[in-house]
């Protein structure tokens, strides 16, 4: 069934009296079926526009809108509500028109006979075969609120852990704009002036500040090059990024060498790792079967490559801490706690213990960062507007010394 459209209407309520509105629906045919079974009688109903400024507010559908509505669905099915209420709730309640559409459609798929997991297998933008699969598992069990509750736990701390990365990583980026934009603005609009100056001196220049000068007129020439060519340079990166697999292969192998962001994506991997495969396993799905959906949620293709050798291995028949180990990219201590859950019977629960444990770690790692970069912040301001300062001002200090000693 296609998603549903928005429609306007006018007409008269019960009491004969006159009102307006909006309606998700289908089509134009349902909408008007559902206002008279709300005791309305249309009179003008039209399908509502969708402008430039209507699609900027409906807002794009992100993962952490996933989130929320999983964790919603999950409240109010622990709460009773029926599934298809449930839903008509819901998409009343979100704030985002394109949050609200996309439930709308799942509600009229669910309510027209399909389940819940097919009526999500429509959107596979939105939802992954690991989130269909855990559905499908819940409903088949008849313990889809259970479900509901486990999914969305999990996805609220992928989302934790993928924003504490985020933080990681566009840390030193900002720090690494804020000097270039600091240092241009510098060498566009105060060198020059002190230029001028220097000019009615008569007097060379000291090597410094004509490096300096010579720099301020090579930016003042080519900045808009020179802004042109880095940002067809970084959109060509993207797009051969996107489409080449080798290449991310290498960036990620590449990433994870780094000296403190390696360590973190490296941790954060691991606690993707266990914390999907706890989810997974703990719904009842099968172990080879789980590690497929694991392996693309761990966001680095060198844990995604060993994550597929594992499950090749077990497969054959090889316990998973044994297969883990052989991998090499896997911390022992995981996989010491992977065997005593195998030994104990209890690998979701030492799984959840593992993902939590490398989760704060990440969060731990993040703020060591945050805390590193503060005066790493302040000694390259420092380093780059004061090493400019000081050329501006030498052959003042140089001209004032000479005066002096002549007088």
């Amino acid at each position: 069934m296609a998603g549903s459209a928005v429609f306007i209407w006018e007409g008269t309520d019960r009491q004969g009296r006159r009102s307006r509105g909006e309606i998700s629906s289908p089509n134009q045919s349902a909408a008007r079926a559902e206002l008279r079974r709300q005791g309305i009688t249309a009179r003008r109903l039209k399908r509502k526009s969708e402008g430039l400024l209507a699609r900027f507010r409906a807002g794009r559908i992100v993962s952490a809108d996933i989130a929320l509505f999983t964790r919603q669905m999950s409240t109010m099915m622990r709460a009773g509500v029926p599934l298809v209420q449930a839903f008509d709730i819901v998409a009343d309640g979100v704030e985002k028109q394109s949050v609200a559409t996309l439930v709308r459609s799942i509600r009229n798929d669910v309510a027209s006979g399909g389940n819940f997991a097919d009526a999500l297998r429509r959107h596979p933008i939105y939802f992954d075969e690991l989130f269909c699969n855990l559905v499908a598992a819940g409903e088949q069990a008849g313990a889809l609120e259970t479900m509901l509750d486990r999914i969305a736990t999990y996805k609220e701390k992928s989302e934790s852990l993928k924003a504490k990365v985020r933080k990681a990583m566009t840390y030193p980026a900002a720090v690494i704009a804020v000097a270039v934009i600091v240092t241009g603005i510098l060498l566009i609009k105060v060198v020059p002036q002190f230029e001028q100056v220097f000019a009615g001196f008569g007097a060379e220049l000291p090597a410094f500040t004509q490096f300096v000068i010579t720099l301020s007129e090579f930016v003042q020439a080519t900045w808009l090059m020179l802004l042109l060519g880095l940002a067809a340079a970084g959109s060509g990166f993207v797009a051969v990024y996107r489409r080449s697999r080798p290449l991310r292969d290498q960036a990620d192998r590449l990433v994870l060498r780094l000296p403190v962001a390696g360590n973190i994506i490296r941790k954060s991997a691991v606690a993707r790792y266990a914390r999907t495969l706890s989810t997974t396993f703990a719904a009842g799905v099968p172990l080879v079967e789980a590690l497929n959906s694991v392996a693309g949620a761990t966001g680095n293709s060198v844990y995604v490559q060993a994550v597929e050798r594992v499950r090749d291995d077990v497969s054959t028949g090889q316990q998973l801490h044994f297969a883990m180990r052989s991998t090499g990219v896997f911390p022992n201590m995981v996989s010491q706690m992977v065997a005593i859950g195998e030994e104990a019977g209890a690998l979701d629960t030492m799984l959840d213990k593992a993902a939590s444990y490398y989760e704060e770690q990440v969060d731990n790692a993040v703020d060591n960062l945050t805390a590193l970069m503060e005066p790493m912040i302040m000694a390259v301001l420092g380093v780059l507007v004061g090493g400019l300062i000081i050329a501006m001002y030498l052959p003042i200090f140089q001209l004032g010394s000479v005066v002096s000693g002549g007088g």
